[in-house]
């Protein structure tokens, strides 16, 4: 449910931009909100699994996330959805946070190996056929129904998780960090807005420069927060580790030029080329399937090849990738993105095996946990931020188009509707202005990509693999 709501929404937003009267803006914020609540609470909800017992907030998670898809599945107005979406990332972030450790507790030996392998070729293929549950479940059933679809679910897994889960917890661990949360949330939050609203609010804006110098100032303190609390849930001397540093930029790389693309793409192929949901869905399944085989051949490669020719390598290949979907023409069909596809969904599946596992290898296993929260928060924050940045030159790159055929202040106007799909149908300006925006970002996303591999180079190295175990003993 976890992930495939990272996934499904994606086809579905269209619909919904048509139902609910959504503006560009709503659109990128139901994304964001989901991303952004899971990144800032998932450090805090693993802290509080050990203090309060794992199995109480996972089932308690499970059970949020639950009543949340309903109140999403039930929303008549975009705040409503966004902030349910948010509801959805708090009971995730406690469902994820909790479900490695669970799993840890319960299996021991080859167990704990099979048990992983489990989850993580679930995670897979809740990524692999998300766009197409979403495409099948929104032409067929309608969008509500991607929400609707994880009630009779979440009911039986929460029954399950009282009735078959063991109780655990860590009472070494420190308090809820207060101090902590609170500075990166509102941090995140003003930077994020500040993205969103720029084009619309104006960049030199009082605004605008407000929220970021308030996101800033906001950073600032969660940094001093970490460094001084006993301790944090996100203790930032790891990044003094080069190798850690690497996996963190890879992970935000990823989030903030891959996985961010596909909203665009998704409105590309719904809203320009005109594919229903469930059609637009099976042109990603190229891509989903490539890298849900390519993952386990790159886990088994990372026992042979140095970890950062996987990760830089892949990174590359992504950025390879989205230039071969680069050039999009007015003429253009969706084969125009297939060999992008291809390419992409090699590259994300040599990325995405040996990347969780670099980021805990780096730490003694006590801290592995912790390793492990960073790494997945630098994903949320990557699609979070990747969004807003992206969808930020997107809009601008729309207006300046629109503004060579009317006034400016019309064109900006006009941008938002364009940018969100809305005015495309039947107009052949804002097809062409909406093309034009896509190829912009996606030269963007290919420049974070590659600027990701060489960092993935340099920064990741043989010596900092400190824990055992096979995995780290490949390195």
């Amino acid at each position: 449910m976890l992930l495939l709501d990272i996934t499904v929404v994606n086809v579905a937003l269209p619909p919904i931009q048509r139902e609910l009267h959504t503006s560009f803006t709503d659109l990128q914020w139901v994304i964001d909100a989901y991303a952004l609540t899971l990144a800032t609470t998932m450090l805090n909800a693993g802290t509080l699994g050990d203090l309060l017992g794992r199995k109480r907030v996972f089932a308690s998670g499970i059970a949020l996330f639950t009543l949340a898809s309903a109140l999403c599945g039930a929303a008549n107005s975009p705040l409503f959805l966004i902030l349910a979406r948010g509801l959805q990332g708090i009971g995730g972030a406690a469902m994820f946070a909790c479900s490695l450790a669970i799993i840890s507790q319960e299996f021991h030996g080859r167990e704990r190996g099979t048990a992983f392998g489990i989850w993580g070729a679930t995670v897979g293929a809740a990524v692999a056929i998300g766009p197409l549950v979403g495409g099948a479940l929104t032409t067929w059933a309608g969008w509500r129904w991607i929400f609707f679809v994880n009630l009779p679910i979440g009911i039986a897994c929460t029954l399950g998780a009282v009735r078959e889960l063991h109780e655990s917890r860590d009472e070494e661990r420190g308090g809820f960090d207060l101090p902590g949360f609170v500075t990166l949330t509102v941090g995140l939050f003003a930077l994020v807005l500040g993205l969103l609203r720029g084009n619309d609010w104006g960049w030199s804006s009082g605004r605008v420069v407000g929220l970021f110098a308030g996101a800033f100032v906001a950073l600032l303190a969660f940094v001093a927060v970490e460094l001084r609390a006993a301790d944090p849930m996100f203790d930032l001397r790891l990044f003094r580790i080069p190798t850690f540093t690497g996996a963190q930029t890879t992970a935000f790389a990823i989030s903030s030029g891959m996985f961010s693309m596909f909203l665009y793409l998704t409105l590309y192929l719904q809203n320009v080329l005109g594919y229903s949901p469930i059609a637009a869905g099976l042109r990603f399944l190229p891509l989903s399937l490539l890298s849900f085989v390519t993952a386990p051949i790159a886990g088994r490669l990372s026992a042979r090849v140095p970890v950062r020719l996987l990760l830089g390598g892949g990174l590359a290949i992504i950025g390879v990738a989205l230039l071969l979907m680069w050039g999009i023409k007015d003429s253009s069909g969706w084969t125009t993105l297939l060999a992008g596809f291809l390419v992409g969904g090699v590259g994300i599946g040599l990325v995405n095996a040996p990347l969780a596992s670099t980021a805990v290898s780096v730490v003694e296993p006590r801290r592995a946990g912790m390793a492990s929260g960073i790494n997945n928060t630098s994903r949320q924050v990557g699609i979070a931020t990747g969004i807003a940045a992206l969808g930020a030159i997107f809009q601008h790159r729309i207006a300046a188009t629109l503004a060579t055929h009317m006034p400016a202040a019309a064109a900006s106007r006009l941008a938002q509707g364009v940018a969100s799909g809305a005015a495309t149908r039947g107009n052949e300006l804002a097809r062409t202005a909406f093309i034009d925006g896509l190829n912009a970002i996606l030269l963007v996303a290919a420049f974070v990509l590659f600027a990701g591999a060489v960092l993935a180079f340099l920064l990741i190295r043989r010596r900092d693999f400190v824990a055992s175990g096979p995995a780290a003993a490949g390195h």
